[in-house]
This record gives C-alpha cells, sequence and structure tokens, in this order.
C-alpha cells in the first residue's frame, strides 16, 4: 500500500497543484520533479546514477518537443507577417462565418489529418495558432485543440500506436508470445494487431461520435455571450453529420486495411464531405454564431503575445494555404510506409553517429539520438522558408517571425525542463533495491487485483495514466499491453478486447497529458495557465476512459 501510495505522489502534486489550484507548470513540474527524486531515492532505492540517466533521457526528449513547438510558432508567424493567415481567415469566413463550423473543420477535420500523418502532438501546435489567427481566443483554441487529441491519435503517425507501441508490449516476454501462440496459433502477428486495431476503432467509432458536439458545446458555455451549451447543441445535426463523414471511413478502412490508415484516409474523406456541405450550409442553424465583441473579451482569455495578420494582401486562397499544404504533404511522404524517406531522414541524428547513447551513467537506460530532419519540426521550418518565396516576403518580416518565435522559447522550456525527466523516471523506476517494479506497474496491479472481474471497467483508465504521464499513447501501450493482455487471460475474457481499451485509454490520456498541454499553451501565449485548461479536458477524459469501460465491460461479460 505505502508503494502505491508513494507512486501516486508525484501525480498527486501535479493534480492538486496545477489542476486544483492552477499553479502554472513553470512552479508545479520543478516540485513533482523533486517529489519522484525523492521517492525514488528513499524508497525505491534507486542509484543515483539510475535517476541521472532518467533525467537526461529526458532532457534530451524535451529538447525535441522544444524543437517541434519552435518549428510551428515559426510557421505561424511566417504566415502571420506575410499575410497568408489573413488570406487563410479571410477563405473560412467565405466557408461558414459560424465558429461552431470553423472549429469542427480545423480541429476535428484538419488537426485529425495532422494526427493522422504525423503524430507528436501535431494538431496542436498547428491547429491551435491557427483558430488564433482566425480570431479565436487563445484560451478557446488550446481547449478545442487538446480535446481533439482523443479519437484520432489511437491511428496517428501512420498506425504508430498500434503497430509499435502494442505490437512491442505484446512482445515483452517469452512467455506473453507462448500465451498469444496458445490462444492465437494459427494467426501471424500482423493479423492479431490488425483484430486490435478494428476492436480499436469500434470502441473510437462509437465513443468519438460526440466528440464534435463536445468541443462546440464547451467553446459556447465558456466563450459566448450567453454562457449557454444549447448555443452549441444547436448544432447538433452538423456536428453528428460532421463526425459520421469521418469516422464511418475510420473503421471502414481499419477492416480493410489495418492499423495505418484509418485516421489519415478518415479525416481526408471527412473534409472532401463536409466543407462542401458547410459552403452550402447543410444542416447548419440558420443564425451564425461567433464570440462576443474582442474588446469584452476577459484577460484570461487572451495570450500573452498578440496574433495580429497582416493585412493589405489579396494572394489567391491556394497561395495563402501553400505551406500548410506543403507541410501536409511533407508528413505524409515522410511518413508513409514503404517509400523509404522515414528511415532515410531518420540517418540525420544528434549526435551524427545515430547510435543510441548506451547505459547512460552504467545505468540500464539509453538514450535515442534526435533525429532532427525526421521531427515535424524540419517540416515546419522548410514549409516557412517556403512561405517566404511564395508569399515574396521581405527579409525584414521574415527576421520578425524569427526574433518573435525565438523569443517564446525561454518561458516555454521553464516547464518542460522538468515535465519531461519527471516522466523518465516514473517510467524508468523499476529495479530498485526497495522496490523491484517500476512505479506505473505497481499502479496498474493494484487497481487489477482491486476490480477483479470487473477490470474491464478499469482498464481504459490504465491506459489514460501512462498518456498523462508519458504523453504518448505509443509508450503507454508499450508500458500496459502485456499487463493488460495477461489480466484479460487471468479473468477469463478476450484479452484482445482488454487491449484494445488500453489503446482507447491511452488515446483520451492526450486530452490531459502535462506536457502536450504545455506544448500547446505555448503556442498559444497562455504561459502559466496550464491548470485551467485541464480543469475543462479531464471531464472529456473522464467521459472517454467511462465509456470505453462500460462499453468493454458489456462485449467482454
Amino acid at each position: 500500500m505505502i508503494a502505491v501510495l508513494l507512486s501516486l505522489l508525484p501525480l498527486l502534486v501535479v493534480g492538486i497543484l496545477l489542476i486544483g489550484l492552477r499553479w502554472p507548470a513553470a512552479r508545479v513540474m520543478p516540485l513533482s520533479y523533486i517529489t519522484i527524486l525523492l521517492v525514488g531515492y528513499f524508497y525505491w532505492q534507486l542509484p543515483p546514477a539510475q535517476l541521472a540517466a532518467a533525467t537526461v533521457n529526458g532532457l534530451i526528449v524535451c529538447a525535441s518537443l522544444l524543437y517541434i513547438i519552435f518549428g510551428a510558432i515559426l510557421l505561424l508567424n511566417t504566415l502571420s507577417e506575410s499575410g497568408g493567415l489573413a488570406r487563410i481567415r479571410a477563405g473560412f469566413l467565405a466557408i461558414s462565418p459560424d465558429r461552431r463550423v470553423q472549429v469542427i473543420i480545423i480541429a476535428w477535420l484538419f488537426g485529425s489529418f495532422m494526427e493522422g500523418a504525423a503524430g507528436f502532438g501535431t494538431p496542436a501546435v498547428i491547429c491551435v495558432p491557427l483558430l488564433i489567427g482566425l480570431g479565436f481566443p487563445a484560451r478557446a483554441a488550446v481547449i478545442a485543440g487538446m480535446m481533439i487529441q482523443c479519437t484520432p491519435v489511437s491511428f496517428g503517425a501512420a498506425g504508430t500506436p498500434i503497430l509499435i507501441g502494442v505490437d512491442k508490449g505484446l512482445a515483452a516476454t517469452e512467455t506473453l508470445q507462448s500465451e498469444l501462440s496458445a490462444i492465437y496459433g494459427t494467426l501471424e502477428r500482423r493479423e492479431i494487431l490488425e483484430q486490435i486495431g478494428l476492436r480499436v476503432a469500434l470502441l473510437h467509432g462509437v465513443i468519438g461520435t460526440v466528440i464534435p458536439l463536445a468541443i462546440v458545446a464547451t467553446l459556447t458555455r465558456l466563450f459566448g455571450e450567453e454562457r449557454s451549451f444549447k448555443q452549441g447543441l444547436r448544432i447538433w445535426k452538423f456536428a453528428i453529420f460532421a463526425a459520421l463523414a469521418m469516422i464511418i471511413p475510420y473503421v471502414t478502412i481499419a477492416f480493410l486495411l489495418g492499423p495505418e490508415f484509418p485516421t489519415l484516409i478518415g479525416s481526408l474523406i471527412g473534409l472532401a464531405i463536409v466543407i462542401p456541405a458547410a459552403r452550402s450550409r447543410f444542416l447548419c442553424p440558420e443564425e451564425p454564431w461567433d464570440f462576443p465583441p474582442k474588446e469584452t473579451w476577459l484577460d484570461g482569455w487572451t495570450g500573452d503575445y498578440a496574433i495580429e495578420p497582416q493585412l493589405g494582401t489579396q494572394m489567391p486562397l491556394a497561395v495563402a494555404w501553400g505551406p500548410y499544404l506543403l507541410t501536409a504533404a511533407l508528413l505524409v511522404l515522410t511518413r508513409l510506409p514503404g517509400l523509404g524517406l522515414d528511415a532515410f531522414l531518420k540517418t540525420f541524428t544528434l549526435p551524427p553517429t545515430g547510435e543510441p547513447l548506451q547505459n547512460l551513467f552504467g545505468s540500464n537506460i539509453s538514450a535515442s539520438p534526435i533525429p532532427y530532419l525526421y521531427l515535424p519540426a524540419a517540416v515546419f521550418i522548410v514549409s516557412s522558408l517556403f512561405a517566404v518565396m511564395l508569399h515574396r516576403m521581405p527579409a525584414a518580416a521574415f527576421r520578425t517571425a524569427l526574433f518573435r518565435s525565438s523569443r517564446l522559447m525561454i518561458p516555454t522550456s521553464a516547464a518542460l525542463v522538468f515535465t519531461v525527466p519527471m516522466v523518465q523516471i516514473f517510467i524508468n523506476s523499476g529495479g530498485g533495491a526497495g522496490v523491484e517494479q517500476d512505479m506505473p506497474t505497481v499502479l496498474a496491479n493494484a487497481a487489477a487485483q482491486a476490480s477483479g472481474t470487473w477490470w474491464p471497467l478499469f482498464s481504459p483508465a490504465i491506459g489514460g495514466l501512462g498518456a498523462f504521464v508519458a504523453g504518448s499513447n505509443t509508450v503507454s501501450n508499450m508500458m500496459f499491453a502485456q499487463f493488460q493482455f495477461q489480466t484479460g487471460v487471468q479473468i477469463g475474457v478476450n484479452p484482445l478486447w482488454i487491449v484494445a481499451e488500453q489503446a482507447v485509454g491511452g488515446a483520451a490520456g492526450n486530452t490531459i497529458c502535462v506536457h502536450n498541454v504545455v506544448a500547446a499553451c505555448a503556442v498559444g501565449g497562455l504561459f502559466g495557465r496550464e491548470g485551467g485548461i485541464l480543469r475543462v479536458t479531464s471531464f472529456l477524459f473522464l467521459y472517454y476512459v467511462t465509456a470505453a469501460g462500460l462499453i468493454g465491460l458489456f462485449l467482454v461479460r
């Protein structure tokens, strides 16, 4: 029991101070990091070398995240200075002046496309600044950008959470391999992953249908002049239509092609269906909804820096969208299996040898090199340079964009340099002289023992816990897929459904992940206001894991 409580302690520090008291992440995360150092050293009795190695590994991962954030902000500021953002804004107003329609198209559909192409939290760092540039309050944009990170995530980055996360999790031990062979002896490994992926798609398809409606209802309740859910619910027909326009092909692709393309192709089909429908006002209310006048916005709605698109340009809409279209194309081309571009780009690393930094400080922890040309940041920077040429920007305007983007890295890094090392210590806490198991496994075992045959109800929450801590559905699946499978076998239910629940919960965990919200707040200029965002997104997370648990419990009984 003591081990369980101490495993929770660093997370409770985050929950109480960040969400409960709304302290800024830059103050909370150093305290959480110190807490896990003390717990790891004194109770888990982890060697100092292991704590130091996990910290260094976290700082390397943090550098990658800051690089991605910088690239996204640079692209935004470049388009703001070139006038492209103003033209894009005018183009969306031509599709629909209704902010509810705009957020569904940008966050739900375009954001899902970015998730399917790249993962890495790309929907937030692309969609949040785009929404702000269209005239959304920064806080509204960040909330929408975080809420979208659930349904599309399990098949993000061309299916990585399933094809790598679940696959590596299930390949963890020889014992597990023998169990898989005994139960599914006639199935190849790929077929097992496809069966899990189809179950994941079905669960997301049922639960995720209400996500666009939940986003717009949240925005009208928090940011509408009447502060009412009703204004959001009035667009329920269009919201459900937009959800199904993505989800029906999403589930179909999971059945026909496997885990690589449900999000990528489903969102593209959704965009092709929904944009013409919105232009013709199909299923849209007669009266468009907008935020109240900007001069009446509350202080907490806006960010610490203003995004004011330069006006006076009459560039064609296709030219204005050119950098974003190039971004989407490059992300797809560099991540599609079989083209070989991903393997080529991953050869360019820091350090240049491309070899992992093995056994840091003599521990069993190794740090992966940073593939600086493969990360989405490289695509963002290339697209920014492309915008300079395509939009014929003066050099002075690009220097302004570069300076503004660089200046924002200091407040952004203040929280992340402690958040990611804390996560790495949590994940790599196994093997101590005091407690052999790592902290996530201690928590998962305690939950499984307490729930017994009711485990399917709680399984998604464990996946969500993994993503909340690690910031990745893929890492959560690596940590817990084996545990979830074996728990399903022990309680006598179909273990593939339990693993599917794990993957769905892991996707939902991205909506409350600390370093995801830090990144989203950074691109929106909401430094120090992360707790308020998490208060909102935590309701969506609770809905998602509860619904997944209830459905899972019904299916396996």
